[in-house]
């Protein structure tokens, strides 16, 4: 079986039922009801899709997109607002790109997801402290 080094875009939607995804430039697409399963599936999905080629895919292989607004409604514990402090951006600005008014540059885009990236970082070296 022979390794790939190609890049597979998922492109994730919230449904009314969990999540969908499919692939933009081959015919694989797969559900799930929350971002865990979602991604399992599409793993398996996308092996699947490349099984006759006997090409082994992995998770490195796989990009996973998800729209501004699509991301903000999902993860509502992420302040908008919050964010656009914490990056150093004039949080109209955001609020626009969250509802759709104005799609951010390439810059841009990587700007927030690097503030995403460093709020989630932050939040997974914490411990909370329980006291009786």
């Amino acid at each position: 079986m022979k390794t790939t080094k190609k890049k597979i875009t998922i492109i994730v939607e919230k449904t009314k039922t969990g999540f969908s995804a499919y692939a933009s430039e081959y015919s694989i697409f797969t559900t799930g009801k929350t971002v865990s399963e979602l991604i399992d599936n599409a793993i398996e999905a996308v092996s699947f899709h490349f099984e006759d080629s006997k090409t082994k895919i992995s998770i490195d292989n796989i990009n996973f997109e998800i729209d501004f607004k699509q991301f903000f409604q999902y993860y509502k514990v992420l302040n908008a607002k919050f964010l656009a402090e914490k990056i150093g951006m004039n949080p109209t600005l955001l609020s626009q790109y969250v509802q759709g008014h104005k799609k951010p540059s390439g810059q841009q885009t990587g700007k927030i997801l690097d503030g995403i990236h460093q709020i989630g970082r932050e939040l997974s070296d914490l411990n909370l402290i329980h006291r009786i």
